[in-house]
């Protein structure tokens, strides 16, 4: 069984601003486990370092108003795809992102404000029936 990771949480400096969110608790959750590393902004051509990308009124935007949501749509769709042969455990992923927030995404006004909901990416696993897990609950479960 193998656990898909954000890989912004092992370290990959996939982050919008070019660095990572490393997370030892994730880190050490995965020791010894086969890890599928993703990161669909990546998949998604959009670069690294790139511009904040949010949930606007149910489509991806960037922070200049640039629309990304077809691109990251068929990003996640890929993934989707490729993860289809796969036995997944569950997928760790990071916490408040446009595609791989659990619980909270931030609310499209690019204030830092947070609501309840998921990323698109986290969602379409959700909906696929895999367990989600979000990184910031690693270890209290």
């Amino acid at each position: 069984m193998k656990v898909l990771v954000s890989a912004c949480l092992l370290g990959e400096n996939c982050k919008y601003n070019g660095g990572n969110n490393y997370n030892g608790a994730v880190a050490e959750f995965v020791r010894g486990k086969e890890i599928l590393p993703i990161c669909p902004e990546l998949m998604a051509g959009m670069g690294c370092p790139r511009t904040p990308i949010e949930i606007v009124d149910g489509v991806l935007m960037d922070r200049d108003g640039k629309n990304v949501d077809t691109a990251m749509r068929e990003a996640v769709e890929m993934a989707m795809k490729q993860l289809s042969s796969e036995e997944i455990q569950c997928a760790v992923l990071q916490s408040r992102s446009p595609t791989c927030g659990v619980n909270q995404v931030y609310d499209g006004s690019f204030s830092g404000k947070l609501i309840p909901g998921a990323g698109i990416f986290a969602q379409a696993l959700k909906e696929a029936g895999y367990r989600v897990i979000d990184a910031e609950d690693v270890g209290r479960e």
